[in-house]
């Protein structure tokens, strides 16, 4: 059985990788063509070329590369259709993948899956009619997807989201953090501010005039910042008029394996966190940490995005387990003294977080097949 896959970013690589192993582990005869990174390389996948060029993101990052990028999707859709493989498995970055597989169901009968659904559910419902053009099925990370996809006329299966098989932190390594980061008893505050420079820019004052109040209330609170390694030292800088100097977790100079770890122990140790919107949600929620969610943006590109949703919330805690529970300040509303009474209230009676947490990851796929696997069924069971 010949598999031609393609990721274009981490995340992506992360999901192939995993489904890869899942096929391998349901077939004997699996050859695999693509572009991946290190985590399908270490498969079997011979990359192309570096998957690290088709890692672009913004319209003024993109630009400079737009020719390159447009040979690389020409060549890559020629290749599919040169050796006529049994599926062409497209990952997320859908900018890349799906102009690939337009060109490939143009000139052949492939079979198309494309992991990831579209965030139709939030903005631009259209989506899905438009991808069932050229994609026959969908692997969706969240349950309520699938109905939304196949009004587009896709197959569509619901196989989990990576987060449920990503490692955990021990009660017993939360401990160990708290004693070798001199914390001790204490509560801990959870900051983190997002993983870009941007965001760390727009948000890092915010969240430090919204952890005052909560350290007037809580004298011995101590703040932690674990830090993505590009923007280590600005989050260094931004946070040094905090109103407490808070412990930031500089992965650089760390093994990937060691900061993960370390990561994941602060997320257990803490009481409660303040996170910019993200994906961050659920990896609380797999801690089983309470949260507040905070995003600041231009204003005019909030009034747009609010305009086009089609949800009242961002916090995929809130979406999966159809609550509202984890409040969420967002454009205008990211305000220091509203962020920081809601982290006190969180704080007094997190009982409504924590069960909507619970239900969150049992939606999600948590003590079923790992997704990976569970993904690589849903591939073979549709050819």
């Amino acid at each position: 059985m010949r598999v031609f896959i393609i990721a274009g970013e981490p995340s992506g690589d992360k999901l192939g990788g995993a489904l890869m192993a899942g096929l391998k582990s349901l077939r004997d005869d699996i050859e695999f063509d693509g572009i991946g990174g290190q985590d399908m390389q270490a498969e079997g996948l011979v990359s192309r070329f570096p998957m690290e060029e088709l890692s672009v993101m913004g319209i003024a990052e993109i630009l400079p590369k737009y020719r390159a990028l447009m040979a690389r999707i020409n060549e890559t859709a020629a290749r599919v259709i040169d050796t006529v493989p049994d599926v062409l498995i497209t990952i997320d970055s859908p900018d890349f993948s799906l102009r690939v597989a337009r060109r490939v169901k143009a000139a052949s009968t492939v079979r198309t899956v494309h992991y990831v659904a579209p965030t139709v559910w939030a903005w631009r419902p259209g989506r899905a009619r438009k991808m069932a053009e050229v994609i026959d099925q969908v692997l969706a990370l969240f349950p309520f997807e699938p109905p939304l996809m196949t009004v587009g006329g896709m197959v569509c299966d619901f196989v989990g989201h990576p987060v449920v098989a990503e490692p955990k932190a021990t009660g017993e390594e939360a401990e160990a953090f708290r004693m070798e980061q001199g914390i001790g008893t204490a509560p801990i505050l959870l900051v983190l501010p997002g993983s870009r420079r941007g965001e760390v820019a727009r948000l890092a004052d915010v969240f430090g005039q919204a952890v005052a109040p909560v350290v007037a209330q809580v004298p011995d609170l101590r703040i932690v910042v674990p830090a993505a390694a590009p923007v280590a030292e600005l989050v260094r800088a931004q946070t040094a008029n905090w109103p407490i100097d808070p412990i930031i977790l500089d992965p650089r100079g760390m093994s990937l394996a060691a900061a993960g770890a370390l990561k994941r122990a602060a997320f257990r140790a803490a009481n409660v966190a303040l996170a910019a919107s993200g994906t961050v949600s659920l990896e609380l929620a797999a801690a089983g940490t309470p949260m507040v969610i905070a995003y600041k943006m231009n204003w005019l590109t909030f009034r747009m995005i609010r305009a086009m949703a089609l949800v009242d919330t961002v916090t995929l805690v809130n979406l999966v387990s159809d609550t509202r529970v984890v409040p969420e300040f967002l454009g205008p509303d990211c305000k220091p003294d509203a962020i920081g009474r809601a982290l006190l209230a969180v704080m007094a009676s997190p009982e409504a977080q924590q069960a909507a947490m619970e239900v969150t990851m049992d939606r999600l796929g948590a003590g079923a097949e790992a997704p990976g696997l569970r993904a690589a069924r849903a591939v073979l069971a549709r050819l």
